[in-house]
């Protein structure tokens, strides 16, 4: 569907993308001992990069792929999960 990137780390989704995309039970990932957040909800997938200060909102089913391409892009090819469930890059 769309990709919406906040270009600093005090950006953020809208109201509405929040109301529309970013609802219900959702699944945590982290990367980078935290750097890198992943949050994976059922119509959308929001990233919280602190290593480069961006935030994306990624929403359709391509699209939520895409995100997680991102983060292999942003940790790295030896990136784990953190040992706590999320992954370390």
């Amino acid at each position: 569907m769309a990709i919406f990137r906040y270009e600093n780390r005090f950006s953020a989704p809208s109201r509405e993308q929040r109301e529309r995309y970013m609802r219900g039970e959702h699944e945590e990932l982290s990367f980078s001992d935290g750097q890198v957040l992943l949050i994976a909800y059922d119509e959308a997938v929001y990233l919280k990069d602190d290593i480069n200060d961006v935030r994306v909102l990624f929403t359709g089913v391509r699209d939520k792929q895409e995100a997680y391409e991102e983060v292999r892009r942003i940790i790295g090819p030896g990136g784990q999960e953190d040992k706590d469930g999320t992954m370390d890059g």
